[in-house]
């Protein structure tokens, strides 16, 4: 489906162009449609530069409204010297936006400064592709998945998994929401399909898919090699050296990656056109991250043992924003004119008070008047029907599109970050801001993990061990239909010892459980004294450990722990890269668990949420 503002970069006349190499003043609200016209109408991909990792993801939306092919680069999670991996989505959305830079055809790539200056890994981007219809051996298509850093398994649930059964491959790609499944007739392609991690029901048909690699730092012969000759020349590491020449794969491997690669930043290993926004704020930003890694590595440098080396000693995770070497395919875009020589792109005000429907219907006339078409762009289909309803009492007819196919006034549910009116092309796009007077939520919808209560007991076939909670261990028979008391409905059918059976109503599932012991267990009999009889004795086993917990707490009462001092800068920064608007809920966890942290007893306090309600956000 294309971009829904797609037909609006047609209003981007050729006099705009901007001159690259070069410099322009752009104002935030005009960088993504030049983003979108720039690639389009130089049909090649273009790399965008801004500060902060916030505003790279502000800016991606914003151009993937007028733009399909848009991509974000971000930067690693992780800190310089902290042995943990980067997560395995982010590596995967670096290694497909660092692999589109280097195809043609017009797309864009959104990068902050710490993701464009931050050391590359050497190895491959490439993915391995297939088709419906291609001839690939099939052990070479296992083989090159292993290659690419694929973890061989029964089952591909978790990214980064994959699964040969027969002539069929499953691999869970880290940049996918569901796993593939190959299917190899000899040697040829038969079908590629999406299926379900948890039941590994196929879901839609495919006709090519793309595997990327599954990790950025893959152990491949080179790698292999530079960890080799580092056991001589870094010997205060050897043990890590020794793992990865052995091709072994581990946890915050990444952070090794410094040791393991030469100084390139991304702006080496491309081609394309950039575009610098903000300049000043960008340089300071890279100088920003160097100091930080220094000051990080002055504080850890005690800790690395003896013969590591000295701090300042070490080679760097952030590298320098060199643009001199690619200064021939470099725009500066400065958000301002720094002097009276400094032309750009003018962008208006829509002129009108945010949240009064009266003011908004009189500028989008008042706009009209002057031959300026007025597109809003709200989130979701609800709120831009209520907008157009709204406006249209107050004189503004606008109809509502899910894509808008020429340059005219109309309302989409496709919302952008920051609107703008450029009376030099006849456009205007407004959003949230504009319209309602809010922030336009980042958030964006994610897929949950939590099932319907019915999709639990699909996968039960017959003769699986069940547990009712009046009953007891019982044996899955099947799904029956039956009528009773003139009633027809559903009903699981649960077997017990001396023949006894039970007829459970599927209205009524949350009564049963899929049994989940390690052994075949014995079953229970109906009315019989053997289930009440385990259920009162595992109440009095957990009285027992409850009577050791209620002990533990009044050791851990009595008890000193460390106090954490208040939030530092460095702290505040991280904070502030918070790529999401916290919810209330969010931000008052994350005061109590703060709190906890500064007093000098032992921390004993649990956060609870839902799969994808924002726990790792607090932590």
């Amino acid at each position: 489906m294309p971009a829904p503002l797609a037909a609006l970069v047609e209003a981007w006349t050729k006099e705009l162009d901007p001159t690259i190499p070069g410099r322009a003043v752009v104002p935030p609200n005009a960088r993504a449609l030049l983003l979108a016209a720039t690639a389009v109408r130089r049909s090649e991909p273009i790399l965008a530069i801004v500060a902060g990792e916030r505003e790279a993801e502000d800016l991606v939306d914003d151009v993937g409204v007028f733009l399909d092919d848009t991509h974000h680069l971000p930067a690693w999670e992780t800190l310089p010297f902290e042995h943990v991996s980067p997560n395995v989505v982010t590596m995967a959305k670096r290694i497909e936006a660092r692999h589109r830079l280097t195809r043609t055809g017009p797309a864009v790539v959104v990068a902050s400064v710490r993701a464009v200056t931050q050391r590359l890994s050497p190895t491959t981007i490439e993915p391995l592709l297939v088709a419906v219809g291609d001839v690939i051996d099939f052990d070479d298509a296992v083989t090159r998945l292993a290659e690419l850093g694929y973890s061989r398994t029964d089952r591909a649930e978790a990214r980064g998994d994959m699964a040969v059964r027969g002539g069929i491959i499953d691999v869970f790609p880290p940049n996918a929401d569901d796993p593939i499944r190959i299917d190899f007739w000899g040697d040829e392609v038969e079908s590629i399909r999406t299926y379900s991690a948890s039941s590994q029901r196929s879901l839609a048909e495919l006709t090519d898919a793309a595997v990327y690699p599954a990790r950025e730092l893959l152990v491949d012969d080179r790698t292999a090699a530079t960890a080799a000759d580092l056991r001589d020349d870094a010997p205060w590491a050897s043990d890590t050296w020794d793992r990865i020449a052995e091709g072994v794969t581990f946890q915050g491997m990444e952070s090794w990656l410094p040791w393991l690669a030469p100084p390139r930043t991304l702006l080496d290993a491309t081609t394309c056109p950039v575009v610098l926004f903000d300049p000043v704020r960008c340089r300071d930003r890279a100088q920003d991250l160097i100091d930080e890694e220094a000051d990080l590595a002055a504080a850890l440098a005690g800790t690395w043992g003896s013969g590591a080396p000295e701090a300042g000693e070490h080679p760097p995770l952030y590298l320098p924003l060199e643009l001199g070497p690619v200064s021939d395919r470099v725009l500066d875009a400065p958000p301002q004119p720094s002097g009276p020589g400094d032309e750009g792109y003018e962008v208006r005000g829509f002129d009108a008070v945010a949240g009064d429907p009266e003011s908004i219907a009189r500028a989008i006339n008042r706009w009209r008047e002057r031959g300026v078409q007025i597109v809003i762009a709200m989130d979701g289909e609800p709120a831009a029907q209520r907008v157009a309803s709204v406006l249209s009492e107050h004189g503004a007819d606008l109809p509502v599109v899910d894509v808008v196919d020429e340059v005219t006034t109309a309302v989409t549910s496709t919302g952008v970050h920051l609107g703008f009116v450029m009376p030099s092309i006849g456009l205007g796009v407004v959003g949230e801001r504009e319209i309602a007077g809010r922030r336009r939520a980042h958030r964006s919808s994610r897929r949950g993990t939590r099932r319907e209560i019915g999709d639990a007991y699909r996968d039960l076939n017959p003769g699986d061990f069940i547990v009712h909670h009046h009953h007891g261990i019982g044996r899955f028979a099947g799904l029956v239909h039956r009528s009773m008391a003139g009633v027809e409905r559903d009903y699981l059918l649960v077997e017990y010892a001396g023949d006894d059976r039970l007829y459970v109503p599927t209205d009524q599932l949350a009564a049963v459980t899929r049994y989940s012991g390690g052994e075949s267990p014995r079953l229970s009999r109906m009315g019989g004294r053997d289930w009440s009889e385990t259920r009162t004795r595992i109440r009095k086993e957990v009285a027992v450990v409850a009577d050791q917990v209620v002990e533990l707490h009044r050791r851990r009462a009595a008890a000193t722990g460390h106090a954490f001092g208040a939030d530092t800068p460095w702290q505040r920064e991280f904070e502030s890269a918070f790529p999401y608007e916290e919810t209330p809920d969010q931000l008052r966890a994350a005061i109590d668990v703060k709190a906890d942290l500064e007093r000098g007893q032992p921390m004993d306090r649990l956060v609870v949420g839902d799969v994808g309600y924002g726990k790792t956000e607090v932590a």
